[in-house]
């Protein structure tokens, strides 16, 4: 399958991988096959089906290490019709992590349509934020014949032994938005969470002259994105504003944590210009906070609260617009739905892939022995789309934006 059709004027495609051998294998099963007659037609296809599995472990192992072949989506001339017939309608198993926030719930919408485009069937199930379900759920997908796995576990460190059992089964497996931390995947999709925190301090640096006090309503350390996202917002703004005062709460991804966390700040420290909410889970508490308290005003106010959430939902898009948060971080929905299929039929497919840049405007990174990550795009959007901190920014109304669509 190529690139999904919105990102195909991109960088040129990588060198395919050789499969020769599996090639030559083929041939002397079919020899064999001539020789023996059709008295033998049933062990033959044993083998077949023996050999076919075989590859695609290899092609599992090989793309989740650090070898030179390499087979990126493929480039804009490859025609559809026929990435899609090559998918020969494997069947995967899908886990939506959660279907309590906008972010996810976009997410399960584009998954069917991304199907498909990639050309396969799905089996789904919904974990709700809960390792234990998930890994139940992963069992339930395996006894229904999937032949890989789309995850997003919320628990980064507790998933190791489900990917363990996978990786004895041979089933590849593709993490959207999380990277596990111990075990090997076939591939991690998901943006560059560290740039987030990194982008939301140098906005709020900015807006704020290096001056006051902000809030980071953090999500779960439990998870890497909540590490990442936390560690570089601090790490930043310790560097680059030293000036502001960080009040660092832990809210888990939790809404009515994070607005009572918020208000309680707010009582505390009247300095308060600047929120960064690590997701737009705190979207609504955030604004009912501030209404309270009689900061829900315009930019041009001085008693204005800067906001920056992550998602780049619609509603988010809406509020920069209307002057009630100033920034988000928009983490691409509908690519990660694409690219999570994408990978886990190319792993069925016995393709791999190495570290490098894509066609489809990512990088993909190895970030341990034995698993890679595509980091997808996932730009800063402004009220001004100006630059902040040497990060350019997207208006909110841009036509690129998937919560526009």
């Amino acid at each position: 399958m190529g690139p999904h059709p919105s990102h195909r004027a991109a960088l040129p495609a990588l060198k395919p991988v050789k499969r020769w051998e599996i090639h030559v294998e083929r041939k002397l099963a079919a020899i064999g096959l001539m020789m023996v007659g059709s008295l033998l037609a049933t062990s033959a296809c044993s083998s077949s089906k023996q050999a076919s599995t075989a590859a695609t472990d290899s092609a599992t192992q090989a793309a989740t290490s650090a070898g030179t072949a390499s087979t990126p989506p493929a480039n804009s001339s490859a025609p559809a019709s026929g990435a899609a017939a090559a998918g020969s309608g494997a069947l995967i198993g899908v886990d939506y992590p959660r279907s309590d926030t906008d972010f996810w719930n976009a997410y399960i919408r584009y998954e069917p349509q991304e199907a498909a485009k990639v050309g396969v069937t799905m089996k789904t199930t919904n974990s709700q934020n809960d390792v234990a379900k998930l890994a139940a759920n992963v069992q339930t997908l395996v006894s229904e014949g999937v032949k890989g796995i789309v995850m997003a576990p919320q628990d980064t460190a507790a998933i190791a032994p489900t990917l363990q059992q996978l990786n004895s089964k041979n089933i590849p497996v593709v993490s959207i938005d999380t990277r596990p931390d111990t075990g090997n995947v076939y591939m991690v999709v998901r943006a560059d969470n560290k740039a987030y925190g990194t982008n939301a301090c140098q906005f709020l640096g900015t807006k704020l002259g290096g001056k006051h006090s902000v809030v980071m309503l953090e999500g779960d350390v439990a998870s890497i994105n909540g590490r990442d996202r936390t560690d570089a917002f601090a790490s930043c703004m310790k560097q680059n504003f030293p000036g502001i005062k960080v009040h660092a709460e832990p809210s888990k991804w939790d809404a009515a944590t994070a607005a009572s966390q918020l208000a309680t700040v707010l009582e505390q420290d009247n300095d308060v210009r600047g929120v960064y909410m690590e997701s737009s889970f705190a979207l609504a508490g955030t604004l009912q906070d501030l209404q309270s308290k009689g900061l829900l005003v315009p930019p041009t106010d001085p008693k204005h609260v800067f906001v920056v959430s992550n998602d780049g939902i619609s509603e988010e898009l809406k509020d920069i617009q209307a002057g009630k948060i100033d920034a988000t971080v928009s983490q691409p929905a509908d690519l990660y739905a694409y690219y999570g299929l994408y990978y886990v039929n190319a792993a069925i497919q016995g393709k791999t892939f190495s570290p490098g840049p894509t066609d489809h405007n990512s990088n993909i990174i190895q970030v341990r022995p034995g698993v890679l990550e595509d980091q997808l795009s996932a730009p800063l959007v402004t009220a001004d789309g100006g630059t902040y901190g040497g990060i350019s920014s997207l208006k909110p109304n841009d036509p690129s934006l998937w919560g526009n669509g």
